[in-house]
């Protein structure tokens, strides 16, 4: 235990955010870290519990005691190899995670969580800056060869760690270049994409092999692949879009958020309109705009609208307003259902919940207005509580562009899993367990959302990791790996 009575001496203090005004003029990420001293200061603050509920909390198992005690004491090259050795990308989570450590911490109790978060992410800073970060080289080689298909958190995570078991990874990617969702779909403003170039020429350096413009399924067939490597490993990802089936659903206006949110990281990039809008622009500037949905993607929504200069935003939920507060003797260390702002909502959005979309209203094939009606809860005839609208409560919304942020429905079956011809579970995922990551289909295995469906970051990195090693027991019986 770094220092017993840290927790008691010593307040929370996190990082904080440039003002409102500043970040809307840029897309470059607007956290500001904390000083060294006081990271160590907040490291300190650890209780080194007898039971580390912490450890439950976070999907990769970082032993999170053990580094907080190491940078307590200034020792931040070994707490980077602690780091690394249950994480591959800390960069990543310890940007875009929301931090599930943090509300299983027992100083949460009294709302007060060590800022595991923070320290995760300036002890991978520091060792980039350090460079301390090094490829990881496999002393031997063993000849078997894996295709990856997804370059996304988990097809990452298990590339990387299938190279430092010796083997030759080759990671296919769909677009033009790697990342996925890290790539595409998360802001540039929650996390630039500079960081996906540096780790990907690290794993080049270790042995991955990248192709870009490889669609599995279209471009190029799963016979092939097998016929080429000794296993395939599915980590597409988790893209249908869950759709809005109301009337006026064609109209001109109404878009997935993916296909807002993938143009911008796009003109981000460097890309032309041609190239980063082919079938039309979409911009908020000006505009009424209406994000169906209030998780991560609709927030993203949210912050990318208000640095195109929309006119006005209102994000709409179709469950209850969760309380401010959660009770912490009901939910604690669990990660609980309470209210949430976001950065990007504290820059400007009205947010609407309990309602459902009923029509949208359009003029010469655009969308001008959504019609909308209130819900409640209601116990049905089964005694099971149910979402039923409320009589007389319609209402409309002012729309010129709505974006979908209604969350994903699982793997898109054309292409892919289709030519795969893998098993679907009831949900439409993927069928594989979590022992062997192993499909219905002979030396193919998956992981990630296109396993699990719709989950964070940390989850795919850990999905990727024991997928990497399931992998790698299939191909040599034995695995050295970390699980």
């Amino acid at each position: 235990m770094g220092k017993p009575t840290g927790f008691l001496e010593i307040e929370r203090n996190d990082r904080t955010y440039d003002k409102v005004g500043e970040r809307l003029k840029t897309w470059k990420e607007f956290v500001q870290p904390l000083a060294l001293t006081e990271v160590s200061r907040q490291a300190s603050r650890c209780m080194d519990c007898g039971i580390p509920f912490c450890h439950q909390g976070c999907p990769v198992n970082n032993q999170i005691p053990d580094f907080n005690n190491l940078v307590y004491r200034d020792q931040w090259k070994a707490a980077l190899e602690n780091l690394q050795s249950t994480n591959n990308f800390p960069e990543f989570t310890g940007r875009v995670c929301p931090a599930p450590c943090e509300a299983s911490c027992t100083l949460n109790i009294p709302d007060t969580p060590v800022t595991i978060k923070t320290i995760e992410c300036q002890i991978v800073d520091r060792g980039w800056e350090e460079g301390w970060i090094t490829p990881q080289m496999s002393p031997r080689g063993t000849g078997k060869r894996v295709a990856v298909v997804g370059s996304g958190p988990a097809g990452l995570a298990c590339a990387q760690q299938l190279a430092r078991a010796g083997h030759a990874p080759t990671v296919f990617e769909k677009s033009d270049r790697i990342g996925g969702l890290l790539r595409y779909g998360i802001p540039d403003f929650k996390m630039e994409k500079h960081l996906i170039d540096r780790r990907v020429r690290q794993m080049e350096a270790e042995g991955v092999i990248f192709r870009t413009g490889f669609e599995v399924g279209v471009t190029v067939s799963v016979q092939r692949l097998l016929d080429d490597y000794d296993m395939l490993v599915m980590a597409g990802g988790a893209e249908a879009g869950r759709d809005l089936e109301v009337p006026g659903r064609e109209l001109d206006g109404v878009h997935y958020a993916m296909e807002f949110l993938t143009q911008q990281n796009k003109r981000n990039a460097g890309d032309s309109e041609a190239i980063a809008a082919p079938t039309g622009t979409i911009s908020a500037k000006g505009k009424h705009v209406v994000v169906i949905g209030g998780g991560d993607t609709g927030s993203d929504c949210i912050g990318t609208s208000n640095r195109h200069g929309a006119a006005s935003i209102t994000q709409l939920e179709i469950m209850p307003q969760p309380p401010e507060r959660e009770n912490k003797l009901m939910t604690w260390p669990d990660w609980p259902l309470k209210l949430r702002v976001s950065s990007s909502q504290e820059e400007g959005c009205e947010r609407d919940f309990a309602v459902a979309t009923k029509r949208a209203i359009g003029q010469e094939g655009r969308i001008t207005d959504l019609e909308c009606v209130r819900l409640e809860w209601v116990t049905g005839e089964d005694g099971r509580m149910r979402m039923a609208e409320v009589s007389g409560s319609e209402f409309t919304i002012k729309a010129d562009l709505v974006l979908l942020a209604m969350g994903f429905t699982g793997p898109r079956v054309v292409g892919l899993v289709e030519n795969a011809g893998v098993e679907l579970d009831p949900r439409g995922n993927v069928a594989a367990n979590v022992a062997n990551y192993q499909t219905s289909v002979r030396n193919i295995f998956t992981c990630g959302d296109m396993r699990r469906g719709q989950s964070l970051v940390v989850w795919a990195i850990r999905e990727g990791r024991q997928c990497a090693r399931a992998v790698d027991e299939a191909l040599m019986g034995a695995s050295k790996l970390p699980r």
